[in-house]
């Protein structure tokens, strides 16, 4: 026992005890290589790990991954707040029937993901880029999301997809690509019985060859709210059945309002359907040559600004039989 040692080791091995660390310490800033170990310390950049998961285990928590070259660097599960620098050469591949990106995170914490190509080409089954479970926040930035496969549900297929229960979520998306997925680009679809409140930005988005572009689905879960804003985006050549679209929104009783504010929705099978009676605010966009109709189902509230160029599609570009260029607050 320590009490029984001489003062001189007793004070030795007490030293020991308090400087003591484990040999994976947390840190704030974790590194990953193509030429890296998953047995490194991954702390600096001469002793990177090879993989988002051992890095991420020994990143603290609001600390941050960062990229040193161009791999693909497997697929992460992520539980607190961190930021991932991939410096636009890092990749992610979901597993078998599984997700790049998972985040289970708590209600504070934030997400922030810049640079990475996440991509699930070869991959079988189900698949998805990124699912949001639960977070404070998610930031997306001059990132990829493409090639995920649909297996006939809702929840795969999806470059981006949003599924928090409860609490106050935001997530900001830009300068990204949501393109050749299964199901949808971009897709904010809280769970039966969800409370959360959302508050999104899409901002310099291409949403294309998808089965539908972006949707804000909040029906399900109908007791929480939510709001978005597209702007400078591009939602097109979402075609995949009857009722596709390039936009996608719907509601139940629970409140929702889009503004869309200079987007090019266009080549789609419709360009912009809503369900339910959300809130639209329609300015500065063009939407044309979708094969079916400009706006379908639009039992929604519009407000447009009379500033939109909507003309040249397959069937009609008007709502409700009324021209929606003429259209004013309603």
């Amino acid at each position: 026992m320590l009490t029984h040692l001489p003062a001189a080791l007793l004070a030795t091995a007490l030293a020991g005890a308090f400087f003591a660390t484990p040999a994976q310490a947390q840190v704030n800033r974790t590194f990953v290589s193509a030429a890296g170990s998953d047995s490194n310390n991954c702390a600096n950049v001469t002793t990177p790990c090879r993989h988002f998961a051992a890095a991420y285990a020994v990143t603290a928590p609001s600390g941050e991954i960062f990229v040193l070259d161009p791999a693909n660097y497997g697929s992460l599960t992520i539980t607190h707040a961190v930021s991932i620098e991939g410096h636009g050469w890092a990749s992610i591949a979901p597993p078998n029937n599984g997700n790049a990106i998972t985040i289970n995170a708590g209600p504070g914490d934030s997400i922030s993901i810049h640079g990475v190509s996440i991509d699930g080409t070869g991959a079988t089954g189900g698949t998805n880029g990124i699912v949001f479970n639960s977070g404070g926040s998610l930031t997306v930035t001059d990132c990829v999301a493409q090639n995920f496969v649909n297996i006939g549900t809702q929840t795969t297929g999806n470059g981006i997809l949003l599924e928090p229960a409860s609490g106050t979520v935001s997530f900001v998306f830009t300068n990204t690509i949501v393109s050749n997925n299964g199901f949808i680009g971009i897709y904010y679809l809280p769970p039966s019985g969800s409370t959360a409140t959302a508050n999104g930005v899409i901002d310099h988005v291409v949403a294309t060859n998808n089965a539908y572009g972006i949707a804000m689905d909040t029906a399900i879960g109908s007791s929480g709210s939510a709001t978005l804003a597209i702007s400078n985006s591009t939602a097109s050549n979402n075609v995949y059945s009857l009722g596709s679209a390039g936009l996608f929104i719907k509601n139940a009783s629970g409140p929702l309002a889009v503004s869309i504010d200079n987007c090019n929705i266009s080549g789609n099978y419709n360009g912009i359907t809503t369900l339910g009676s959300p809130k639209v605010l329609l300015g500065r966009s063009v939407i044309t040559n979708n094969s079916n109709n400009s706006i379908s189902n639009a039992s929604s509230t519009f407000f447009t600004y009379q500033n939109n160029q909507i003309n040249l599609n397959g069937n009609s570009n008007t709502v409700g039989g009324t021209a929606l260029v003429s259209l004013t607050f309603q």
